[in-house]
């Protein structure tokens, strides 16, 4: 399977604070490096495409030069990057995974994908039980309800290549898990000083995951 990481959006949550969303260093690597270390270290993945943008123009720089494949989009609308970077991605299904999940892992990324059944499922988004986030003293931007139950989507997903260029509706699937790996993003200053105060603390095992 190939797959996408999105790193080419505008980032204003983080505020203008003269380093890119993707380039913030969170245990002395940036962000975006963490996440193309755990999706190339997957024996699930074969090919990682990161999308970038005019507004990630120094995480495409250093990309380039850890010589990793990049593909230049608008990083104005989310569609229609997607779109773009799927037109130069193969394969039925594409996993794709933002670049703000400092500890997504590859061990998590190996069981999300073997949670994924092609021959049922058009689509399997990743969603982290809302109790996590209060676990980690995080407070998510917004939750969803599923049977009953408030969600956080974490924005990993494995979706239907060629039925999304032809523009049709797919069907979700649900990954349901409480582990950190999914669960810690870094869309604002304060997650970002989290996710350093975390990676400070002592080593502590990884919460549990549980398939759709």
């Amino acid at each position: 399977m190939q797959a996408l990481i999105n790193a080419g959006g505008k980032g204003t949550r983080m505020g203008a604070c003269g380093i890119e969303k993707p380039m913030q260093a969170i245990g002395g690597r940036p962000v975006v490096k963490r996440v193309v270390d755990a999706l190339m270290g997957s024996r699930s993945i074969d090919r990682v495409l990161v999308s970038v943008s005019d507004n990630t123009l120094e995480t495409e720089r250093y990309l380039k030069s850890i010589c990793v494949e990049t593909i230049m989009t608008s990083g104005e609308d989310f569609v229609e990057d997607l779109h773009d970077s799927f037109r130069v991605l193969g394969g039925r299904f594409v996993l794709t995974c933002p670049s703000d999940l400092p500890f997504i892992s590859t061990e998590e990324i190996d069981r999300f994908v073997a949670a994924f059944d092609p021959k049922r499922m058009e689509s399997l988004i990743a969603i982290v039980d809302k109790a996590a986030y209060e676990r980690l003293d995080i407070k998510p931007s917004y939750t969803r309800d599923y049977y009953g139950s408030n969600w956080v989507v974490s924005g990993v997903s494995i979706m239907d290549r060629e039925r999304t260029l032809r523009g049709e509706y797919l069907q979700e699937s649900f990954y349901e898990t409480d582990c950190r790996e999914f669960a810690v993003n870094v869309n604002t200053q304060e997650e970002l000083d989290q996710a350093r105060r975390i990676v400070d603390a002592p080593a502590r095992a990884p919460g549990p995951a549980a398939g759709a």
